[in-house]
C-alpha cells in the first residue's frame, strides 16, 4: 500500500508525512511533488543547456523529460526514493573531507543513487520585472555554495577519464597561483581563469547533466493571486548554470573580488586539482577562499538577469495550470500550510477561493 503524504508522488522519502510542511522542507517537497506530477502526466520541463553557437558559448532552451532529470529510466514513481538534504555518495570519492548535502538525491528502492539535484522555488515576476510586460517577467535566484560545489563535482565526474587533458587546460594559469586565498592575486588572474573554463566547456559541453531544478510559480504581478498557468520547472544543466557566474566574472572590471569571480575561481581550482589527483579538499576551496564574503551564500541573480538566460515562449504559458493544484496537494493538507509565508499564502487562498466557488455553483 502506497504511503499517503498529502503531496503527489512522494510515496518513499526520508521525510515523514508531517515533515513536508515546514518552512525549510516544503520549499523542496512541493517542487519534487510537482516534478512527480509532471512525470506521471508526461509533461517535460524546460531544460537550459550550454552549446557553442557560432563558436560562442550560449545558454539555450530545450525540453527534458522528468525521468531524464531523475535519471530513473522506466521506473515508476512508487519505485523511487526521494532523499532530501542528503549527500550524493558517489561523489565522496572525490573529496578528502566531507561533501555537503544537496536538496534532493533521487535513488531507487534498492538504494542505487540516480541523481543529485539542487532545488529552487521561485516566484515570477520578481521585484525587478513585475512592472514590465508579462513577456519580460523573470524570477530571482539566490545560490548557495553547495550548488557550485556539486556543479564542479558533477562536471569532473562526467569527464574523469579525460583528467590529463583537463589538467593541460588549467595548468598554465592555476599552477602559477601561489595563494588561492589572496584576493589580489586571484582577481588579477580571473581573465585567464575564465579563458581556461571556456576552453574546457567548449570541449566537453556534451557531457553536461541536470543540476538545478528551479520551480516557478507565477502570480498576477506582485499580488498573491496565482495565474491560470501557475507552475513550471526549469532545469539548469551544470554547464549552463556555470555561465551565471563565469559570464559575470568575464565582464566585471572591478579590481576587487566579486562573488561571481569567487565562484569562477573555485570552479577552476576544483577541476584543476581533481585532474591532478582525483581528490580535493572542499574545506580549502569553499571556506578558505572567502575573500571577506559570507561562505553560505554564493551569489544571487535578479529576475532581469535571469530572463536574459531563460529565453523561451513557454514562459508565456506555463505547463501546469492552477486547477492542477488540487491533484498535487490533497485538500486536507492545505490546512497544514503557514499562510504568513508568501507561497503558502498563495496556495492556501487559491484552494479556498476555488472551493468557495464550487460550493456556490
Amino acid at each position: 500500500m502506497l504511503k499517503k503524504t498529502g503531496l503527489f508522488g512522494l510515496y518513499n522519502s526520508n521525510r515523514g508525512s508531517e515533515e513536508h510542511w515546514g518552512k525549510n522542507c516544503f520549499n523542496s517537497s512541493f517542487p519534487t511533488s510537482l516534478a512527480s506530477y509532471m512525470l506521471e502526466h508526461k509533461k517535460k520541463a524546460i531544460y537550459l543547456t550550454l552549446k557553442p553557437v557560432d563558436n560562442e558559448l550560449k545558454v539555450v532552451s530545450e525540453e527534458i523529460s522528468i525521468p531524464d532529470v531523475f535519471n530513473s529510466g522506466q521506473k515508476k514513481l512508487e519505485e523511487l526514493f526521494f532523499s532530501f538534504e542528503s549527500k550524493f555518495e558517489p561523489y565522496d570519492k572525490y573529496a578528502t573531507d566531507m561533501i555537503d548535502g544537496i536538496d534532493l538525491v533521487v535513488k531507487d528502492l534498492e538504494g542505487n543513487f540516480l541523481s543529485p539535484l539542487e532545488i529552487k522555488l521561485t516566484v515570477m515576476p520578481d521585484s525587478t520585472t513585475f512592472k514590465k510586460p508579462p513577456s519580460e517577467w523573470g524570477a530571482e535566484m539566490v545560490i548557495r555554495s553547495a550548488t557550485t560545489s556539486y556543479c564542479a563535482l558533477g562536471m569532473f565526474d562526467s569527464v574523469a577519464t579525460e583528467k590529463d587533458n583537463i589538467r593541460e587546460i588549467f595548468e598554465n594559469v592555476c599552477a602559477g597561483i601561489q595563494m588561492w586565498d589572496n584576493d589580489f592575486e586571484v582577481t588579477h588572474n580571473i581573465p585567464k581563469i575564465c579563458q581556461a573554463l571556456n576552453v574546457f566547456e567548449k570541449r566537453y559541453w556534451k557531457n553536461q547533466s541536470p543540476l538545478l531544478m528551479q520551480t516557478l510559480w507565477k502570480t498576477e504581478g506582485q499580488s498573491p493571486i496565482l495565474c491560470d498557468d501557475a507552475f513550471d520547472i526549469v532545469i539548469w544543466s551544470n554547464f549552463a548554470f556555470s555561465r551565471l557566474f563565469i559570464d559575470s566574472a568575464m565582464t566585471d572590471k572591478s579590481k576587487k573580488m566579486s562573488r561571481p569571480m569567487r565562484s569562477t575561481a573555485r570552479l577552476a581550482r576544483c577541476l584543476w586539482e581533481l585532474s591532478k589527483s582525483n581528490k580535493i579538499r572542499l574545506e580549502d576551496i569553499y571556506r578558505q577562499m572567502a575573500y571577506g564574503n559570507q561562505t553560505d551564500k554564493e551569489f544571487s541573480i535578479s529576475g532581469t538577469k535571469w530572463r536574459s538566460y531563460v529565453n523561451t515562449p513557454r514562459l508565456q504559458n506555463l505547463a501546469v495550470k492552477k486547477e492542477s493544484l488540487e491533484r498535487i496537494i490533497d485538500n486536507d493538507s492545505i490546512e497544514k500550510l503557514r499562510p504568513e509565508r508568501r507561497f503558502d499564502q498563495t496556495l492556501y487562498f487559491a484552494r479556498h477561493t476555488e472551493t468557495d466557488r464550487k460550493n456556490k455553483s
